[in-house]
This record gives structure tokens, C-alpha cells and sequence, in this order.
């Protein structure tokens, strides 16, 4: 094989992975980046052809959107440390276990993905409102009926509910890279229990939980079902606005560059925390 072919064997190799790419994430990316331009009129929709820059001064001079996206990301952050908070001693618990009981508990924490997103929040809207379970428990307790339904912390429950297996996985994932001798050898030496999660296990894992809260984040902040249904017409987030101006109000160019605009924040924030976290790990390793 000739220098040539070598070097361009891989690019032909991966040129139908990259043709799947370009077809279903890119192409839908562009024209909806051009749609977000177009004029819109409101008695015969967006106009091919004619362009403006009236959508996105709209979104980044009404409040109204500094509100939606701030709620959006808050939210987001809040599930994200929720889940890091519970996900990982879960992980770590998981990967001490031995089966059958380690299958059992993965089976456990793989669950909620086998149901649909819409299943899993009218269950949580029947478990959280008026007459729901938890109010019935508080009843119990003596404590009165508490306005759950359609309220962020409703938001907040369910996204973790849905989130927290794509936390387990990637840390679970890590701790498996983890010679479990590593730990033995540090006790061995005279450090702590908690001295070695934090100095030997935490640091392993950290490539896990940065990943893990990335694909949690991500996910939360374009989440659409569980706000919907869960927060009500009046507690709206990103994703519940892009649908309401595209089959509501017939708005698609506004639609559309508030969906870029999202994306383009979720990446900034997505990049920065990346950056952040990864530098500190680095420089704890060094």
C-alpha cells in the first residue's frame, strides 16, 4: 500500500458515517439557521428569500426571553449537581457490588429509560398533585397541601428522575478503570476512608462526572416533555417557547433563532465548564 493510499483510506472509511453526519445533523442545522432569517408575515407566514435580523433583536432585547433562558440554565445547573450528588455514591456502590445483586441494582437505575418521558411525567403529575401520593403522605405527617404541580421543584424532580442514569453509566464507567488495590494500598499506608475517596478514587473518576454532567445538563436545558407537562402553560423553558412559536403562534423564524440561540448558549456553557473542570483536574494530577 503506497503512502497516498494509507493516508486517505481512513477518510474513505469514514465517509459514510460522515455523509450520515452532514445528512441528519448538519443540513437540518443550516436550513434552520437560514429559517430563523427569513421575514415572517403574520397573515402569510415566512417568506423564502426575504431576510432580517428582526427575530434575534426581538429575542435579545425582550426581557421576557432573559427570563425564559435564565430559568432554563438555572434549572438545568440545579439537576446537574442533583445528579452528581446522587449518582455517584450510587456508582460507587454499584461497582463494589457482586452479582446477581450488581444486575439487579444496574437493572434498577437503567429502568426509567425503558419507559417513554411522557409515561414517566404524568406519573409524577399524578404522584405530585393536589390529590397525589407525596400531598397524601404530608396529610399524614400533619403537614396541608403543598402546591408541587407546575411549580420548578416539580421540574427539578422529575428531570433528576429521568437524568440520573445518564450520571450513573459514565461514573459507573470510570470506577471500573479503577484498580480496586489502589484503594487498598492507600488504607494500608494509614489514610482515611475519606482521605482515599478524596485523594485516589475522586480524581479517577472525574473524566466520569465531568461527562456524566455535560450529558445531564444538555439534556435538561433542551428538555421539552417534563416542562411542559409538569410546569404548566404559565412556567414555561426554552423548549416549551420554540413549540409554542412554531405550532402556536406559526412563528417559525422566531422559533427557529430561539432554538439556535439555545444551542449556541447550551455549547458555550457546555465548553467553559468542560474547559474549567478539566484544567482543575489537570492540575490536581500534576
Amino acid at each position: 500500500m503506497t503512502g497516498l493510499a494509507r493516508k486517505t483510506t481512513p477518510w474513505w472509511l469514514s465517509t459514510p458515517a460522515l455523509l450520515l453526519f452532514t445528512a441528519l445533523l448538519l443540513v437540518p442545522l443550516l436550513l434552520t439557521a437560514v429559517l430563523s432569517f427569513n421575514v415572517y408575515d403574520a397573515t402569510t407566514g415566512p417568506k423564502a428569500g426575504e431576510f432580517t435580523l428582526d427575530h434575534y433583536i426581538h429575542l435579545f432585547t425582550d426581557s421576557y426571553y432573559y427570563g425564559i433562558f435564565w430559568r432554563t440554565f438555572w434549572i438545568s445547573a440545579l439537576v446537574a449537581v442533583i445528579c452528581v450528588l446522587i449518582g455517584t455514591p450510587e456508582a460507587y456502590v454499584l461497582s463494589r457490588m457482586r452479582n446477581p445483586w450488581r444486575s439487579i441494582l444496574l437493572l434498577v437505575v437503567l429502568a426509567p429509560l425503558m419507559v417513554s418521558v411522557v409515561v414517566r411525567a404524568f406519573g409524577w403529575s399524578m404522584l405530585l398533585g393536589p390529590e397525589g401520593l407525596v400531598n397524601g403522605m404530608l396529610g399524614i405527617i400533619g403537614i396541608g397541601p403543598v402546591k408541587l404541580l407546575y411549580t420548578e421543584t416539580a421540574i427539578v424532580i422529575a428531570l433528576v428522575h429521568v437524568m440520573l442514569p445518564f450520571m450513573v453509566i459514565p461514573v459507573w464507567t470510570s470506577l471500573q478503570k479503577l484498580d480496586a488495590g489502589v484503594e487498598n494500598a492507600a488504607l494500608s499506608l494509614g489514610a482515611s476512608p475519606f482521605t482515599t475517596l478524596r485523594r485516589v478514587v475522586l480524581p479517577q473518576v472525574m473524566p466520569g462526572i465531568l461527562s456524566g454532567s455535560l450529558i445531564v445538563f444538555g439534556l435538561s436545558a433542551s428538555s421539552f416533555a417534563i416542562p411542559g407537562l409538569l410546569g404548566g402553560r404559565r412556567l414555561k423553558m426554552v423548549a416549551t417557547v420554540v413549540y409554542d412559536e412554531y405550532l402556536h403562534e406559526l412563528n417559525w423564524p422566531l422559533g427557529a433563532a430561539i432554538a439556535l440561540v439555545l444551542l449556541l448558549a447550551n455549547l458555550v456553557v457546555m465548553l467553559s465548564y468542560n474547559r474549567l473542570v478539566e484544567g482543575r483536574y489537570k492540575k490536581a494530577l500534576g
